[in-house]
């Protein structure tokens, strides 16, 4: 018999971030290592990791990270995590693998434990073991994993939807998924994202149609901007572009990487003839796949729209599809990009939220997943609150007890021991790991916040310069502000705070002693009020004191 936690380090409350944790007694199973997009509101920040300090504390008992399928919100903090935890074994399915490769060929981390999992085999650790059950979602390869324990199984669903006509590697197992349950299932953790859709994703997720009529309606130049490792919708362009006589260009060399990968692998099919390098990208008629970057939704986009890309100029002739719903959190960003490309003059089209679905599970799909495992226990994970909370409810409408379910917070432990759940108020700590650029580690509230301090305020810089011998002012107060106000039409608030500040370092000054400290402090302080009383802004204030 045996105890076991289970807790979110990222990925509940939230879209994104996903790592989810499994301890049977001293042994760690990782489930997923995501990264999260930074929203509109995060300012400068490229993206968001969760704060795995609980793993680097405890790295000797992890087993392995197990990943379901090749995603940023799945896979991208992974190589954050090995700069800390070289040693980390991590398993994953061929495809993936390969996308997790070659982020990690760009970050120059070459000597990953990586371990390939065939679909449908059981990999023994110990007492314990993994199997991978393969899954439909956007990518191939896909998996949901089942963890053996002697207490019973723990079931964890990654992405998903039900759709009969997902072939090949996109294909789900349902006999496999229905045996598992058959077995015996402890606990579920199933994804909460679309919870609150009624009926199922599928054929909603499909997207072949808008995409056919696009083709045949407009014989200009078409840019498709996808996301990168959505091969599902890349597979639908191709097949309607292969109905025409049409070319493709695709820009952007990780792009370019993973769609000729996914064709030589057999995952696409397409002719790789037909695909033309970059000076192809103005010919008639061509078509066009762009992608977002990773830390930047929608900055090659972006880029264009701006006129500083040395390959496209959009124009009115132009067609512009965005070949995926548009995440919550960046739609300030994504509606300013639609109304520049209407200024452009480009016939502008979108997949509407209402009618097209991600390849996420909708209520139907997490019923029809919850009736084949049939779960003791149930852990809506992957999504805000409000979404784990629809997901709640439709187990209770399939009649499990509120005691079976858990709805929880990051950091929040549920502990079952000897197959029976323990209210025990477990907490682990966790956080956010705020990323701006390469630079190493978590940049931190206090930034950020000063960050959106400069942008709704401005900085006021206060500058002067004293006599290291006398003890005498030489220069200044010098002010200069930016941001702030408009200096020629504040001339006398700018005076008034100069002979604030000199008061303050005046008085502060004594023939035998400088107080530096008190300085800075006391000018702060009374140049903050006094900008306040004239403004009703809180500047960010800045003291220096040069000695000559």
């Amino acid at each position: 018999m045996s105890k076991i936690r289970i807790f979110g380090l990222g990925g509940l409350n939230e879209v994104g971030k996903n790592m989810y944790v499994v301890e049977v007694d001293n042994d760690i199973f990782v489930f997923e290592a995501g990264l999260k997009y930074a929203d509109d509101r995060s300012l400068g920040i490229d993206y968001i990791l969760p704060n795995y300090d609980y793993l680097i504390e405890n790295k000797d008992k992890i087993v392995g990270l197990f990943v379901t399928h090749g995603h940023d919100e799945q896979i991208g903090a992974i190589p954050d995590i090995l700069r800390d935890i070289p040693n980390l074994e991590i398993y994953a399915t061929k495809f993936t693998l390969e996308i997790i490769k070659q982020d990690l060929e760009e970050e120059n981390l070459t000597n990953a434990h990586l371990h390939e999992l065939k679909i449908h085999k059981k990999v023994v650790f110990g007492k314990n073991s993994v199997f991978p059950i393969r899954v439909s979602h956007s990518i191939p390869d896909s998996v949901m994993y089942a963890l053996y324990t002697p207490d019973g199984t723990i079931l964890f669903t990654g992405n998903f939807v039900f759709d009969p006509t997902m072939m090949g590697t996109f294909k789900a197992d349902i006999g496999k998924i229905a045996y598992v349950g058959k077995q015996g299932v402890l606990c579920l953790l199933s994804e909460s994202i679309y919870a609150p859709k009624k009926g199922y994703t599928s054929p909603n997720h499909r997207a072949c149609d808008i995409i056919r009529e696009t083709i045949q309606k407009n014989d200009q130049r078409i840019i498709f901007n996808i996301m990168e490792a959505q091969i599902f919708r890349i597979q639908e362009i191709f097949e309607e572009v292969s109905k025409t006589n049409r070319n493709v260009v695709i820009v952007g060399k990780r792009l370019y990487t993973i769609i000729v990968k996914a064709i030589d692998m057999g995952y696409v099919s397409f002719d790789k003839n037909r695909i033309k390098a970059i000076h192809h990208v103005n010919d008639p008629g061509i078509i066009v796949l762009m992608s977002h970057e990773r830390e930047h939704p929608y900055a090659n986009m972006k880029r264009v729209i701006r006129g500083f890309d040395k390959f496209i100029t959009l124009t009115e002739n132009d067609t512009v599809v965005f070949a995926a719903p548009i995440y919550d959190s960046i739609e300030v960003t994504s509606t300013e990009i639609f109304d520049n490309i209407a200024k452009i003059g480009c016939n502008l089209v979108l997949l509407p939220k209402k009618q097209y679905r991600s390849p996420h599970a909708s209520s139907e799909d997490l019923m029809l997943m919850l009736n084949m495992t049939n779960p003791k226990y149930y852990f809506p994970v992957m999504g805000e609150y409000r979404h784990q909370v629809e997901n709640a409810n439709l187990a209770r409408r399939l009649g499990m007890f509120d005691d079976n379910i858990f709805l929880k917070l990051n950091g929040q432990v549920v502990t079952i021991i000897d197959g029976k759940y323990e209210d025990i108020q477990d907490i682990v700590k966790t956080d956010e790991m705020l990323i701006d650029g390469k630079q190493a580690g978590d940049v931190g509230d206090l930034v950020l916040k000063d960050r959106e301090l400069l942008g709704n305020n401005g900085i006021v810089i206060v500058a002067v310069t004293i006599d290291k011998q006398k003890h005498q002012i030489l220069a200044g107060p010098e002010i200069v502000t930016r941001g702030f106000i408009y200096v020629r039409d504040n001339i006398d608030l700018i005076k008034e705070a100069q002979g604030k500040a000199l008061e303050v370092i005046e008085s502060n000054i004594t023939p035998n002693y400088i107080d530096f400290n008190k300085i800075k402090l006391s000018t702060r302080e009374r140049l903050g009020k006094y900008f306040y009383q004239q403004t009703g802004s809180n500047p960010m204030i800045i003291i220096t004191i040069q000695e000559v």
